[in-house]
């Protein structure tokens, strides 16, 4: 970006997003928009569909309320083809707050005046009411699903062991005994350098025990992590 930005000084722009990608709340944000990803293009493509057979009718039906002008004016073009009455109730219909009626003229008085009612009640019922509610309703529901696994990881990570995932209720029966046990007996960091001393290691030197760890990290297999068990319940187990 930063070489198109020599040619044209909108690229530039584009940079802000760093804004967004270094800020974890934000980057929370912006995967909402895109975890149902697929729900919410399923749902925009049904928008679309059912925008389109309206356009159908209004074209087809009341196409006197869209193609007026006032006097010794132009007349507004807003539905004289498909493409274009399509367009317009795509963009005006969909952005109105009451739907495509807040745009047209008012039906009374009309001989379709019954038929025009129906059609932008109806309309504003699937589409504003409905659809444009289950869009919203997917991306707040997907910011409020990754919210709660940010909270449930960060929970985790404050009462529960990295290593064996057993909790600090358990350690905590003797005084800063979770305290002791992530810092001495399953430290995570100690378990990084393991697997980076074994990274850096020639295989050929492998003893048994780094080559059984060895293949497990090449298969992202974690099983050889101590779930659950401790030298202090082994000790337990031993006294029993």
């Amino acid at each position: 970006m930063s070489t198109l930005g020599q040619y044209n000084r909108f690229f530039f722009s584009v940079h802000l997003l760093d804004i967004a990608v270094s800020s974890k709340a934000l980057r929370t944000i912006l995967k909402s928009v895109t975890h149902n990803g697929k729900q919410l293009c399923l749902t925009i493509g049904l928008l679309t569909i059912i925008v389109y057979l309206y356009t159908v009718i209004a074209f087809n039906f009341f196409k006197q309320f869209y193609n007026k002008s006032e006097e010794g004016g132009d007349p507004e073009w807003k539905c004289h083809d498909m493409l274009t009455c399509f367009q317009f109730h795509l963009y005006a219909g969909v952005r109105a707050g009451g739907g495509i009626g807040d745009e047209l003229e008012d039906p009374s008085g009309d001989d379709n005046e019954f038929f025009r009612i129906v059609f932008d009640i109806s309309f504003f019922f699937f589409v504003v009411v409905i659809l444009l509610a289950i869009i919203q309703g997917l991306i707040i529901d997907a910011f409020g699903e990754l919210r709660d696994q940010q909270e449930q990881v960060r929970e985790d990570m404050e009462t529960k062991c990295f290593i064996c995932t057993i909790g600090n209720d358990y350690f905590d029966q003797t005084p800063h005994g979770f305290d002791t046990h992530t810092e001495e007996e399953h430290n995570l960091a100690n378990y990084m350098f393991f697997l980076m001393y074994l990274i850096n290691k020639d295989e050929t030197e492998f003893t048994g025990q780094e080559t059984y760890v060895w293949r497990q990290y090449q298969e992202r297999c974690w099983e050889f992590f101590p779930a659950g068990d401790c030298f202090r319940k082994q000790y337990e187990n031993e006294l029993a």
